[in-house]
This record gives C-alpha cells, sequence and structure tokens, in this order.
C-alpha cells in the first residue's frame, strides 16, 4: 500500500510539473507573437514598401511524409494509448465473493487470456514508442534545460508510463494468486496521455 501511495504521488508530481511546463510554453507563444505584432505595426522604409509590391516568391510548403520514423513514434505512441484502454476493458472480474477455497486451493490463473496477452503487447507497443522516439528526437532532448522543457518532460513521462505498465505486467504475470496491479498499469498509461499532450 505504501508503495501504491509513492506511485501516485510520484504520478501526480510529474503531471503538475507537465502543467506548468506547458503553461510556461504557452506564454513565451504570446510574448513572441505580441512582438511580432509590434513589428508589422512600424512604419515601412521605401526599399521595404518596394519589396513588399513585388510579387511575392511562392515558398514550398512543408509536408511531413506518412511514414517516417517521427510518424512511427507517433502512431506507436498513440497506439500504446488504445491497447491500454483495451487491456482495461478486458480485465477480468474479482472471482468469488462469498465462501471463497483458500488460494491454495483455487484453479490456477489463466495467464494467457486476452486480457493478459493485451496487457504484453502494450507494454510491447510503450517500449518500441520510446526507441522510435529516441531514434527520431535525439537532439531535442537537452538536459540543460531542465525538466521544464516540454520535450524533456514528454520523454521523462514517456518513461515513467512505460516502466509503470511493465511492472503492474510483472507483477501479475509472476503472482500465482491475483494480485492489484490495476492502479499502477493505470497510472502508467495516464502519464503516457499527459506526455503525448504536451507536444501534440
Amino acid at each position: 500500500m505504501k508503495r501504491s501511495i509513492r506511485t501516485m504521488g510520484a504520478g501526480i508530481l510529474l503531471a503538475l510539473l507537465a502543467g506548468a511546463a506547458y503553461a510556461s510554453d504557452a506564454g513565451q507563444a504570446t510574448d513572441l507573437q505580441s512582438y511580432m505584432l509590434a513589428q508589422n505595426e512600424a512604419p515601412a522604409s521605401n526599399a521595404a514598401r518596394n519589396v513588399a509590391s513585388a510579387a511575392p516568391a511562392k515558398q514550398a510548403e512543408f509536408k511531413e511524409p506518412i511514414f517516417s520514423l517521427n510518424k512511427a513514434h507517433e502512431y506507436l505512441g498513440l497506439s500504446t494509448i488504445v491497447a491500454a484502454a483495451l487491456t482495461t476493458f478486458t480485465a477480468p472480474g474479482e472471482g468469488c465473493e462469498q465462501n471463497c477455497p483458500p488460494p491454495s486451493q483455487m484453479p490456477p490463473r489463466q495467464t494467457n487470456g486476452t486480457h493478459a496477452n493485451l496487457a504484453r503487447a502494450t507494454v510491447a507497443l510503450a517500449a518500441a514508442s520510446i526507441a522510435t522516439g529516441i531514434a527520431a528526437h535525439w537532439d531535442d532532448i537537452h538536459l540543460d534545460n531542465g525538466i521544464s522543457d516540454p520535450d524533456n518532460l514528454h520523454a521523462l513521462l514517456g518513461l515513467a508510463g512505460t516502466a509503470l505498465m511493465a511492472a503492474a505486467v510483472n507483477k501479475s504475470a509472476k503472482s500465482t494468486v491475483p494480485v492489484s496491479h490495476a492502479g499502477q498499469a493505470e497510472l502508467g498509461a495516464a502519464l503516457m496521455v499527459v506526455g503525448i499532450k504536451l507536444v501534440w
């Protein structure tokens, strides 16, 4: 129980830091917009007017390819969240509620059912998302910017979420009796959702 409270506390702290980073990033964008508006209102020189009246050069519009390392990272991250939701919805019931046999006489746990397979697939998707994210965005991670940088926080939340989900799957898979692991896995998925939302 103490470990669950610590885990939830760490998750809440990371979520609060993510919110703070998002808010500071939004404030910087507003300052930049104000600066650009002020620059546009300044009186233009004759040379600037002449250049502005000339036919504008057509700029090529950037279109990100459908398949790239960045897109693979994005698709894997979103697939992880969908798989986590499906895993949650396929969770088996609690079993018997009254007149339950002792744990030694209970039937063996099902470790190859839909819920267990989806849980393993979710962790595999999360790990693949992390691998492609590191490969695609290695240059975006700057440790000197600190934890409030949205890219750093995205990476940290993704890693923490994956670790929590993997620990929950491992905890349940190695137990011969039902163990409480849903809260830990759901917190991991929630951290990944917050991480995705930061950079979306």
